[in-house]
């Protein structure tokens, strides 16, 4: 099944992509239908499939399917009427472990000596295949390819009795990233790892407890925003209310960074702050760091358009549309031949000619990561008469890659691993390249800047500096090393 989009420049490596997203509601009549809706704004999330798991009475009820969300919960498939109960856990699916097949789409169930159990995981587990051998050791048989089954299989090895307590254990073991909802018969559990890499927030509608990735879910499906889920918190939902535990101990947080610059949908909040107010802080903070005499600031769309606002409010040069989105690209009958892919950014993008001729341009966009798109868009943007393309990223340069659940390239891929800044700018044909510094990003979001003893984010795709260990990564690497010795 072709499950990437071949119009979509994106696909083919030049953008990063977000890992998942989950939604989970405990006490609704329509708990698969608002779950739906909930996974519908998280769509940005994850496009390669989506599921939703309910619970009636004892009854676990699941439907899953490779697609967007829109497609696989709506028309005449009736899979909303079918998924009965008044609890519900939910996943939209951009894979980053695992092979793209329905075996390893969320939420994943199983039977287990407690009772049901199904789990929707957002992020990456760092010592998922050490975990994995060990439990195919022990007799465990795994049914997908995904990290999320580990978890599934450390519960159900646990010598603890109660389920949450086997919970506990297995999470104790699992490094890396995670913020789950569970659904099992004993209530709905949401869980963020002791960090807070991942993002969770929890709401409210009417007598109903939702947990999402994003506020923008909460708002979509009409219910009130409570809180954030704190790092290494675990709260428990069923029929007796609400509780909440931190059985991991105290951490410093350290939550990506990155859903301030691109992955959270600009009408979200995260950690009580907005996204697209953060997002025109970058560009002013870009512009008070990387001026440059132009006629326009011109937004890469979508993702660079609140950023571009803020260069242009702090620079003084006007803002401009001078790069139109088409929205209806991507139907998947013409095959994705050389020749479409090559073509595929003027599909999804295309320079307004009359606006941009003999001007000077500073292009913002949110990120580079192989420099393929960036190419293209200045080339276009040449062809379409621009006098000058002067561009400017709303990030640090992306040195490195993530092991918390974000698709990245190996870092041998990335453009900013392999160039300074100046070589940037020639492989893309800019007149000019820059980036927002590292300190600048933390003062958008409101820091004083970085400390490097103790930073707030974790930041490690552009800093290296991973806030884990790394055992997969690191086991692999001394494999190679062996291999070459």
């Amino acid at each position: 099944m072709l499950t990437t989009n071949p119009f979509d420049l994106d696909a083919y490596g030049d953008k990063l992509r977000e890992e998942c997203g989950v939604f989970g509601i405990w006490g609704a009549d329509t708990a698969a239908a608002v779950a739906a809706l909930g996974l519908h704004a998280l769509q940005h999330r994850g496009q390669e499939a989506a599921g939703i798991t309910s619970l009636h009475g004892n009854q676990f009820h699941s439907h899953r399917a490779m697609g967007k969300v829109g497609d696989i919960f709506a028309g005449s498939t009736n899979a909303v009427a079918k998924l009965q109960g008044h609890a519900a856990i939910g996943h939209v699916r951009y894979a980053t472990t695992g092979e793209t097949a329905l075996r390893n789409v969320q939420p994943l169930f199983a039977d287990l000596a407690n009772g049901g159990f199904a789990v929707a995981h957002n992020g990456n587990i760092s010592n998922a295949m050490f975990l994995r051998s060990e439990l195919n050791r022990r007799g465990s048989i795994f049914q997908s390819t995904s990290d999320t089954e580990v978890i599934i299989h450390l519960v159900a090895t646990s010598t603890y009795r109660g389920l949450l307590d086997r919970l506990i254990d297995a999470l104790r073991r699992v490094e890396g990233a995670y913020s789950l909802v569970i659904l099992t018969d004993e209530g709905l559990i949401a869980c963020r790892d002791p960090l807070g890499i991942r993002p969770l927030v929890m709401g409210k509608l009417g007598n109903a407890t939702i947990f999402a990735s994003e506020t923008v879910a909460l708002d979509v499906v009409g219910a009130t925003y409570l809180r954030t889920v704190d790092p290494g918190e675990m709260v428990i939902v069923n029929d007796e209310g609400v509780r909440s535990m931190r059985p991991f101990g105290t951490h410093q947080p350290r939550p990506c960074i990155f859903e301030h610059v691109y992955f959270s949908r600009p009408d979200s909040v995260v950690d009580g702050t907005s996204v697209y107010t953060v997002r025109k802080q970058i560009g002013a903070e870009l512009a008070r760091e990387n001026p440059v005499e132009a006629d326009m600031v011109v937004p890469v769309p979508d993702s660079g358009v609140p950023a571009a606002i803020g260069y242009a409010q702090e620079s003084g040069i006007p803002f401009e549309l001078g790069i139109i989105r088409s929205h209806y690209v991507g139907r998947t009958f013409i095959q994705p031949s050389d020749q479409v892919r090559h073509l595929g950014v003027k599909l999804k993008h295309n320079a307004n000619s009359a606006l941009i001729t003999g001007k000077r341009i500073v292009l913002i966009d949110d990120s580079i990561v192989r420099g393929t798109t960036s190419m293209k868009i200045v080339q276009m943007l040449r062809e379409a008469g621009a006098k000058e393309v002067h561009m400017r990223i709303a990030s640090p340069p992306t040195r490195h890659s993530c092991f918390y659940g974000v698709d990245t390239p190996e870092r041998e891929k990335l453009l900013a691993a392999k160039m300074d800044v100046p070589g940037m700018a020639e492989h893309i044909h800019a007149d000019s390249l820059a980036f927002l510094s590292i300190d600048g990003l933390y003062r958008a979001v409101g820091d004083s800047g970085r400390e490097a003893a103790k930073p707030s984010y974790c930041d490690a795709c552009f800093t290296g500096d991973y806030p884990t260990t790394l055992t997969d990564h690191d086991e692999a690497e001394r494999r190679h090393q062996l291999e070459y010795a």
